[in-house]
């Protein structure tokens, strides 16, 4: 039985001395080093992680705690650096660099609000891939799938996987095109994609600059509002919970549902009809503008793959490529074959498309539609086949990436179960800088979306 522990449960035996930071970051510890799953972390930070536990202890003893996140364990996607520790980005070729000299600027806000750092969590090599398979690090297993070792999703697979499995209350990942969401829709979590630019991006190594962002994976939509606030420097939550009759949603009926599993689309169209049973207003409509987005990049190429390879053409043109997974090396070369007009006309449309889309929807309105068209698949056939790793990867990432491309903000929630009991995830978007609305509404909807109202 996994035990899923909160932000919030922990903070209540935290702040109310029940419980010690300097135990709980021993216990956490102690319990990823004995999970039988050795490719979830690829580095922990003990020694830093007693010392800020200790110091976490003696402000809550002398009453002077830093709020309700103080004392309790987070851990990082390795792309965040830890000051001390080697920022890998899930790449052997990186491994024997420098020690980062200093955090990234987000591990110092949560670090402001008391919070632990435990270690840094696997992910697909340079984050360029959805599936969360990594040939140098391993795969971590699915928390879910008690039998058949399937993908955790990615490219935030460790972080997600050291949340489903019980490991840590909170990890925190990047998404460019869906890296938060979609590990956490595999793995039955809550991931939370925020607006690009809402927490400092220095120390963090990118993918794609104009498409980067970052976000919390954890078991609650309030948990996931109790990190927002630390990462962007509050020092405690300000977003209220919304009435579920004052929602109002639009269904896509654009790409997002095509190809997709039965099994899925029956979880998420339950959970629609819950939330309808509970007052909220749902509506369904054509989105041209998500049918154009793929449209352009077949005419084009993609936004993602032309910034990757401008951040790795060096490396792709030296040694260091043959140490590499060659289906990132594959997939980041694409990019070399779009020219500087294609970029251009790609910034021209994107832009033209996020005020186009936002047009679309009637005042206050969320876009919810299923996080990915299927469960998460077994990990041994896509190791074994390329074309099925390209084609399950393209379709994994489908969903989440229109929300990238048009500058959106997303929670995945759970909703329910597919194919052989894995979970199936329910995506609620809203435009750019609206992210308080969309938590706000996640936290009203959580309940219904989940089955539990």
């Amino acid at each position: 039985m996994i035990n899923q522990r909160t932000l919030a449960s922990l903070a209540v035996l935290v702040q109310s001395g029940k419980l010690d930071p300097v135990a709980l970051v021993a216990e956490t510890l102690t319990r990823i080093e004995d999970h039988p799953d050795r490719s979830i972390f690829v580095a922990l930070t003990q020694e830093r992680a007693a010392r800020e536990a200790k110091a976490a202890s003696a402000r809550i003893k002398t009453g002077r705690s830093l709020g309700l996140l103080d004392g309790l364990p987070v851990a990082w996607k390795d792309l965040f650096d830890l000051a001390g520790s080697i920022t890998t980005a899930g790449s052997v070729v990186l491994a024997e660099g420098s020690p980062a000299a200093a955090d990234a600027t987000v591990i110092a806000d949560l670090g402001s609000a008391g919070m632990v750092s435990i270690g840094r969590t696997n992910m697909s090599e340079f984050a360029f891939s959805g599936l969360g398979i990594n040939p140098h690090y391993g795969t971590p297993r699915n928390p879910r799938s008690a039998d058949v070792h399937r993908i955790p999703g990615g490219s935030s697979s460790g972080s997600a996987a050291a949340v489903a499995a019980g490991l840590v209350p909170l990890a925190i990942g990047t998404d460019t095109g869906g890296s938060v969401r979609i590990p956490a829709a595999m793995t039955g979590i809550v991931g939370y994609k925020a607006t690009r630019g809402r927490y400092a991006m220095k120390g963090v190594f990118p993918l794609a600059q104009s498409l980067d962002s970052l976000g919390p994976l954890c078991q609650t939509v309030q948990d996931a509002v109790w990190a927002d606030a630390a990462m962007h420097g509050l020092t405690a939550p300000v977003i209220r919970r919304a009435e579920i009759a004052d929602l109002s949603i639009v269904v896509p009926e654009t790409i997002v549902f095509d190809d997709a599993e039965a099994e899925v689309v029956a979880a998420f169209e339950e959970a629609i009809k819950r939330l309808e049973a509970a007052g909220a207003k749902v509506r369904r409509q054509a989105f041209p503008s998500f049918a154009e987005i793929f449209e352009l990049t077949a005419r084009h190429g993609a936004l993602v793959t032309a910034e990757a390879y401008a951040l790795h053409r060096e490396r792709l043109a030296g040694p260091e490529a043959e140490r590499m997974d060659p289906r990132v090396v594959a997939r980041t070369r694409l990019g070399e074959k779009i020219t500087v007009s294609d970029y251009i006309a790609l910034l021209d449309a994107r832009d033209r498309l996020i005020h186009e889309t936002i047009e679309t929807l009637k005042a206050g309105e969320l876009i919810a539609h299923p996080t990915l068209p299927h469960v998460a698949p077994p990990l041994d056939p896509l190791l074994a086949d390329d074309d099925l790793f390209f084609k399950v990867n393209a379709r994994t990432l489908r969903n989440t990436s229109i929300g990238n491309f048009l500058d959106f903000c997303g929670v995945s929630i759970p909703c329910g179960t597919g194919a052989a009991g894995m979970p199936a995830g329910f995506q609620l978007a809203a435009p750019h800088h609206q992210d308080d609305r969309l938590l706000s509404a996640a936290l009203a909807a959580e309940a219904s979306i989940r089955g539990d109202a």
